[in-house]
């Protein structure tokens, strides 16, 4: 790579010796651990964090089943506690939340429960995205409407999604009490006007409170490092940071790119305990970006903030977006996003 490129390049990795290497325009990434819990906040704790192999609800979990959740654009929120929630009546709650929306809509007019509406409303389980036995059945919900002058027959279009989980939140649902449910993290997908209708819906019938959820940098760095050992199937993307310049007069973004090859190569040499990760080494991969950068552009990362991490695995914004790649490590990337739910809560 040559000095003064542009921000948005993907320059060249330097070997052991010093020589620059083009980057291969082909790789997969090394098989690597998935993803795990520490005793501890996720991204909060120095201490190491332990990257068990995937649960057992998840190797046994059909992917089609949860294929729908892929490539799509999520907003996350933090959720409080469900108050009297019950798995045995989805159903009376998606006719109640139906009614709910229909009254919304009409400017808080009354409209009576089981009319034909606009908007259907489907409440179901997802009991594949579970961590332990322990956690409580993600529960999703969707909106469908069909407009008037189509056919009655025909099918109804998805306007809005959104669901419920708790993987591996075992540190919440040993704390509360009986009568409450603990499913933390929720994602939605769709026009916030729908969100806010449903999560007013949720508040006022379960006593519970919306938050949205934001991921700091430092969190973004552990999903960088942690996310660039494992392995996928198919060919995989470079990994890309994404850093926001502050004091602009007008906003000004570096997009960094890595073939995955080299990025995993990198982790190895900073990787002291496989199956582990400490903070330092964290530290140590992304200062290992950070110099390499300003060696080829004289821009000093470490000035900048990150903002969002994108990877074959996931990708994930500092706003709390997040949009999940990889069936098979939907769990863990859940895992990690439950402990930052819950940690607002606390």
């Amino acid at each position: 790579a040559r000095r003064g490129a542009a921000p948005g390049s993907v320059p060249a990795m330097e070997s052991a010796d010093g020589a620059a290497r083009t980057l291969p325009s082909i790789g997969r990434l090394s098989r690597g651990p998935l993803f795990g819990r520490a005793h501890g906040r996720f991204g909060l704790s120095p201490g190491g964090r332990l990257l068990p192999p995937a649960p057992p609800s998840q190797e046994n979990a059909d992917p089609q089943r949860t294929a729908f959740l892929l490539r799509k654009q999520w907003t996350l929120y933090s959720v409080t506690p469900l108050y009297r929630f019950s798995d045995a009546r989805l159903r009376d709650y998606a006719r109640l939340l139906s009614a709910f929306i229909a009254a919304e809509k009409q400017k808080g007019l009354a409209v009576e429960v089981g009319v034909e509406l606009d908007i259907k409303v489907v409440v179901s389980s997802l009991p594949d995205l579970k961590g332990s036995d322990q956690d409580q059945a993600a529960i999703l919900v969707q909106l469908s409407s069909r407009s008037p002058a189509s056919p009655k027959n025909s099918e109804e279009k998805l306007i809005w999604s959104g669901w419920f989980c708790c993987v591996s939140g075992d540190d919440l649902s040993e704390n509360v009490p009986e009568d409450f449910t603990c499913l933390p993290l929720f994602l939605a997908s769709g026009a916030e006007s729908y969100t806010s209708i449903v999560g007013s819906w949720f508040q006022k019938t379960f006593d519970c409170c919306f938050r949205r959820l934001a991921i700091s940098p430092l969190n973004l760095s552990w999903m960088a490092a942690m996310w660039t050992g494992c392995k996928v199937d198919k060919t995989a993307s470079a990994m890309e940071l994404v850093f926001s310049v502050p004091c602009l007069p007008h906003p000004l973004d570096i997009s960094y790119a890595i073939h995955p090859e080299d990025a995993k190569a990198l982790w190895d040499t900073v990787q002291k305990t496989p199956g582990e990760i400490t903070q330092e080494e964290v530290d140590v991969f992304m200062d290992c970006l950070y110099s390499h950068f300003h060696r080829h552009f004289k821009i000093y990362l470490s000035a900048t903030k990150l903002v969002k991490v994108s990877t074959a695995i996931a990708s994930a914004h500092c706003d709390g977006i997040i949009k999940f790649l990889q069936s098979q490590y939907l769990t863990g990337v859940l895992m990690l996003l439950t402990e930052l739910a819950i940690s607002q809560i606390q």
